[in-house]
């Protein structure tokens, strides 16, 4: 049993390393977005990707050894959870006292992952917005009827009403 803890213990803070990793990337990702940086933000999902598949693979790792420590506990593996173990671990307090540090650890990694994500989520769904809102624009300057404004050539100067191709005017 001892062996089987120390396995979960090192899965879960192998996990929680590579959870700081993504944490590290997805703020590095914010200004990113923020810059429009298509480049930089496509080598950045690359490495995140890589990580989400050494996370898998860890992920799969605690499931086993969890799964080995029920059998071995005689309990359903649907129903154990970490916090479940670290509770059953009050015989040996120093294991129980490593596995409570690194499960919290963990947790806090992810949701900060989480949390960092969400912020990412919300700059691109306005980067989105933004790009929506100049592609009308853009669509409405063409679709605007031309002006009959002519030059001293007698020819239309293919004006559109409302809009000055030449400046913006942010005073409007």
């Amino acid at each position: 049993m001892a062996s089987l803890m120390e396995n979960l213990i090192d899965v879960l803070e192998k996990e929680n390393i590579e959870y700081d990793n993504l944490l590290t990337l997805s703020m590095r990702k914010k200004p990113v977005i923020v810059s429009e940086d298509l480049e930089q933000l496509a080598k950045i999902t690359d490495e995140e990707q890589l990580i989400v598949s050494r996370i898998n693979h860890l992920d799969n790792l605690r499931e086993e050894a969890v799964k080995d420590i029920a059998n071995v506990l005689n309990k359903d593996v649907t129903n154990l959870k970490i916090a479940d173990l670290v509770k059953m671990l009050g015989s040996r307090p120093e294991e129980q006292r490593r596995l409570a540090a690194v499960f919290d650890k963990l947790q806090d990694s992810v949701r900060h992952v989480a949390r960092a994500n969400e912020q990412n989520r919300e700059l691109i769904q306005s980067a989105l917005e933004m790009v929506q809102f100049n592609m009308n624009v853009l669509q409405a300057m063409k679709a605007a009827p031309e002006t009959a404004n002519y030059n001293k050539g007698a020819y239309s100067t293919g004006d559109v009403i409302g809009m000055n191709r030449m400046s913006f005017d942010a005073k409007q």
